[in-house]
């Protein structure tokens, strides 16, 4: 499914389940639904939420940035020759990588930032940190798009909302916004490694993104999730 769809589908779907099972829906948990049904998708650099999270036009700011420190290293005298030309020629060269490269290198340093300087968010910084060094080094459709990606986020919101008084919430939401997300995969041509190292696919081939089949499949999901959200917060508020 396109990333849109997974986030209303996962977000609609889990807050509605959540509301009949009478747990509170707060704005943390509203949010932390929404983030967890796209965040399968970090390891994929042209994503909604990583094309949202860094857009374009940062791209082109730190191409522009690496060009211009790989000049300043040609003419700084930091290095003798023949290495100033070597190391502006590394540095620079960085700058005409791909997008989705450029994408994984931003994240690997947005990791290193906030290991080094975020403290003060402890343990959010180093939750993100993580997800980033993780979703830039594993393949699409890897590790994120397994049960041990559900467990993992589900159990680091558990141990991060300890001690917050939000009954659970936070990783209620997070880890069936998570789930529904590898389920709507599991519909596809493609499908889902749930538990590897077992070579088990759950490919269910009821739709192929980008097809007119597929398009039917996701529009009808997205309205069935329109009608629960609608009968669940408007029809009956106080269920």
């Amino acid at each position: 499914m396109m990333g849109k769809s997974h986030f209303i589908i996962s977000t609609g779907v889990t807050l509605s389940v959540m509301s009949l099972l009478g747990h509170e829906i707060t704005i943390p948990a509203v949010a932390v639904a929404g983030l967890s049904a796209l965040l399968p998708d970090i390891d994929e650099p042209n994503s909604l939420l990583v094309r949202k999270a860094l857009p374009e036009f940062l791209l082109r700011i730190l191409q522009v940035a690496l060009i211009g420190a790989a000049i300043y290293l040609y003419f700084s005298g930091i290095a003798a020759p023949p290495w100033n030309i070597a190391l502006a020629l590394l540095v620079g060269s960085v700058s005409f990588l791909p997008g989705r490269r450029l994408r994984h290198l931003v994240m690997l340093l947005l990791a290193l930032g906030l290991f080094a300087f975020a403290e003060d968010y402890d343990p959010w910084n180093y939750i993100a940190a993580c997800v980033l060094v993780v979703s830039s080094v594993v393949p699409h459709r890897g590790l994120t798009h397994t049960l041990y990606g559900v467990a993992g986020w589900g159990a680091l919101l558990y141990f991060a909302s300890l001690g917050m008084n939000d009954g659970g919430s936070l990783w209620i939401a997070g880890g069936m916004s998570y789930a529904l997300h590898l389920l709507a995969d599991s519909l596809t041509q493609r499908g889902i490694t749930p538990l590897p190292p077992l070579p088990f696919k759950l490919r269910l081939k009821l739709m192929s993104t980008g097809t007119k089949k597929g398009n039917a499949v996701e529009k009808f999901c997205i309205i069935l999730t329109f009608a629960l959200v609608m009968y669940v917060f408007v029809l009956t508020p106080g269920i």
